[in-house]
């Protein structure tokens, strides 16, 4: 009986050891799992952090999200783009860009503005230049993590309804949405102006693969 009831001890003692090792190797691997998901989450906020200086963000924010002015909103959209394109100095670096804009901001405003003339509308436009908080953003297969960013607000009327982005500089604003990918050359044109690391986050195609190339 006394043998029966060691016997039975050792072995207890030896399923609670087998149970806290399997708890031990469980906790480890989830501990080592959080360390490197951390280490690659910190690695993409100081990517990111570089990355938006060297770029140049344009929104235009609609004054509501009424038909008539998501429409004109996209008129201004196309105007600025318009005048930026015939007056802006070609392929600038992203300092010469951000010069630019700020010295040409009335002028940007003022085109804005006669289009809001034009199409009748009872509110006015607004050009400035603000570094915002913007979330997660995917412009056709390029993406834009979450962060801090400098950019060129086109704000029409109370400035509450959707906006349309795009990338200043480098320049990838396209007006036709049928566009659902960055083209070579776009890329091309981000691979020459970006760091190594920056390119890497920008062109990958879901945010998997980003934390994938950070766990590395």
């Amino acid at each position: 009986m006394e043998a029966n009831k060691q016997f039975n001890d050792n072995r207890r003692q030896q399923w609670i050891c087998v149970i806290l090792s399997i708890c031990a190797a469980s906790f480890l691997t989830w501990a080592v799992a959080v360390n490197r998901s951390l280490a690659a989450e910190a690695r993409i906020e100081k990517t990111q952090i570089r990355l938006a200086d060297e770029v140049l963000r344009f929104h235009v924010p609609a004054n509501s999200d009424s038909k008539e002015d998501q429409r004109v909103k996209r008129e201004v959209r196309d105007e600025v783009l318009t005048y930026m394109e015939d007056n802006m100095t070609a392929s600038p670096t992203v300092d010469e860009a951000k010069q630019w804009v700020q010295a040409h901001l009335d002028e940007l405003e003022a085109t804005a503005e006669s289009v809001l003339v034009r199409e009748g509308m009872p509110y006015h436009a607004r050009a400035v230049v603000r570094t915002c908080y913007f979330p997660d953003k995917r412009y056709g297969d390029v993406f834009f993590p979450k962060g801090y960013y400098e950019a060129l607000r086109i704000e029409l009327g109370s400035a509450e309804g959707h906006n349309w982005w795009c990338v200043l500089y480098p320049n990838l604003c396209f007006t036709d949405s049928t566009y659902s990918a960055v083209g070579e050359e776009g890329k091309e044109e981000l691979r020459n102006v970006l760091a190594e690391d920056a390119y890497e986050m920008v062109t990958a195609v879901s945010k998997f693969k980003i934390k994938s190339y950070f766990f590395n």
